[in-house]
């Protein structure tokens, strides 16, 4: 392990950080795992919980013009998904501390209960304010359902059938992928949008019981919740989580007002661009204080693999969802379809990238992951630059074949930024490892959506100029995306539509840039296959052996959420 600055450092980081193995805090004996229908109910319990957090991630998509419809707030639409995705990646070390160092159950429990009253107060929102701030609350407990469901699963489950059951988080992943947008679209045209969080109650209803009584996590050797409550909570790096979150914020906030309702040069913007600024570098400055419990330790961000593989997934992942949230505007509001026939028209993206996921972990042990880091983000820059390409009135042939070209390229490369640092790094680092590149997925789709509406509503006013000089800017931003029709007569709307047809271009080049610059990163990532790295018969933790690489590097995307539990470990 890098040494600290400071002896004295050196010793707080050494008395802070329990150096134990998975073996080493693993079950004592095989026989207190759980079995039969106890281990059926624990499991259905955990996968339909975290089966919520994945469907929160879409199923909001094509609710958005809806939503915009009833607060009447376009300028919003970033927020929804940002917000979420914003304290879901700024928790998520904060969450794998929690488990590590609290009882398990309690922490799962009270990140269901998080989520639960999160999803109730959005659904209940007065307003978008309030939805904005139920978004928020959701992201910090869906961030504790996604990583406490993998620790669960690791301390209930046998070692011989872990894979396998991690596997079937991947078709959990799957589903909710696919059906998450068909959802979102029948429940915003059949009842109302607000049912797109309301239905996460009787879900969580039915698996907090079954938790409650039948989970029981076994004892660990040298269990780390003993620590003191004080070394507990700094691990937990409240300061760090404050930090990250008021970075961010700052930044989003900045892009919100720039343009739209704020001239960039306004003392507001500027100071918000600066205020963020000088936020990521107090950021900086702590976690390199805080060396091993760091969030982001300045150790591995040095390692060139987790530093490269930590930007593409940034901007992988902002490209990918700045898609998914305003490729439904597009069929809404300029193709004038309904919310539930937007979800249908989104299935070829999801269908490609859902199929393609799978392939590429089949491959990836066989090519090595920087071809298939290059080809992923590739075909995602042509096929979002094709999307630039859609107009009003574009045939179906080409969104659907649109959609195909970038879905496959996000579906070759979406998960392979953790397959690789997993597969490269010291199995003691695997976990922290893992903690950051869902950091940067996470905190990355947040940017990007900010940025994407940005771009959206300021290209929009600048073409209202020309297109339609009559109408009201202000009407037109806070009239709903899927209510354009019923407000403004037929001889405003080919302006109106020309107008949000250029800001959705923008909006879609955003999306071909980041996916253009993830191919640049790429270009710096390691040409080794991961087995020459990390040698499977590798021995650490008093000889015996870490698990061979082919396993790391066919786990699914979400399987690296587990490994965070581990994130405040320390190599002497």
């Amino acid at each position: 392990m890098a040494r600290s600055s400071s002896e004295g450092r050196a010793k707080n980081d050494s008395a802070t950080n329990t150096s134990t193995s998975p073996e080493e805090i693993g079950v004592v004996d095989e026989t207190e795992y759980a079995h039969g229908m106890k281990l059926f109910l624990i499991l259905a319990s955990l996968l339909v919980t975290f089966f919520t957090v994945l469907l929160d991630t879409s199923i909001i998509a094509t609710a958005i013009p809806k939503i915009t419809d009833d607060f009447h707030e376009l300028g919003d639409v970033s927020w929804y998904g940002a917000a979420f995705m914003m304290t879901m990646g700024g928790t998520q070390s904060a969450w794998g501390k929690v488990y590590k160092y609290f009882p398990p159950k309690v922490g799962f429990l009270v990140a269901v209960f998080v989520f639960e009253s999160a999803s109730a107060v959005c659904g209940a929102a007065p307003n978008s304010t309030g939805l904005i701030v139920g978004r928020a609350l959701a992201g910090v407990g869906a961030a504790g359902i996604a990583s406490g469901t993998f620790t669960v699963i690791a301390l209930v489950v046998e070692p011989k059938h872990l894979a396998t059951f991690t596997g079937i988080t991947a078709i959990t992943n799957g589903v909710s992928s696919a059906i998450g947008p068909l959802i979102g679209g029948a429940l915003a045209d059949k009842v109302t949008w607000r049912w797109c969080f309301y239905i996460n109650l009787p879900i969580g209803a039915l698996a907090v019981p079954f938790i409650i009584l039948f989970l029981r996590i076994p004892p660990r050797k040298g269990d780390p919740s003993e620590t003191g409550l004080r070394q507990k909570m700094m691990q937990v790096d409240p300061v760090g989580v404050v930090l990250v979150m008021g970075g961010i914020v700052s930044f989003i906030q900045a892009l919100h007002f720039g343009g739209s309702s704020k001239s960039w040069s306004s003392s507001t913007v500027i100071g918000l661009l600066v205020g963020s600024v000088a936020i990521g570098a107090a950021f900086a400055a702590w976690e390199w204080h805080q060396g091993e419990r760091a969030a982001i330790p300045p150790r591995l961000m040095a390692d060139r693999n987790v530093l490269v593989n930590s930007l593409y997934t940034a901007l992988f992942a902002g490209s990918y969802f700045t898609v998914i949230y305003y490729l439904p505007i597009y069929f809404q509001s300029i193709d004038d379809v309904s919310a539930t026939m937007s979800g249908v028209r989104n299935l070829p993206l999801i269908i490609s990238v859902s199929v393609t996921i799978l392939v590429s972990s089949a491959f990836v042990s066989k090519t090595g992951p920087k071809p298939l880091l290059l080809a992923g983000a590739g075909l995602a820059t042509v096929g979002c630059g094709l999307l630039y390409t859609l107009g009003i009135g574009s045939s179906a042939g080409k969104w659907i074949g649109y959609q195909f070209i970038a879905g496959i390229g996000w579906g070759l490369s979406f998960q392979l930024p953790i397959i690789v640092v997993q597969g490269k790094v010291a199995p003691n680092d695997i976990g922290p490892a893992t903690a950051i590149i869902l950091f940067f997925q996470t905190v990355g789709a947040a940017f990007f959506l900010a940025a994407a509406q940005c771009a959206f509503l300021n290209q929009v006013l600048i073409k209202l100029r020309t297109s339609a000089p009559g109408v009201n800017p202000a009407t037109l931003v806070a009239t709903g995306s899927a209510q354009l029709r019923s407000i403004f007569t037929a001889d405003e709307m080919p302006g109106i539509l020309a107008a949000y047809m250029a800001g959705l271009n923008a909006a879609f080049a955003l999306s071909a840039g980041a996916a253009g610059l993830a191919f640049v990163v790429a270009v710096f990532s390691s040409h080794k296959p991961l087995s020459a790295h990390t040698p499977p018969d590798v021995r650490t933790d008093g000889g015996k052996k870490s698990p061979p690489v082919e396993e790391q590097t066919t786990a699914s995307l979400e399987s690296g959420v587990a490994g965070i539990t581990d994130g405040s470990q320390s190599k002497e």
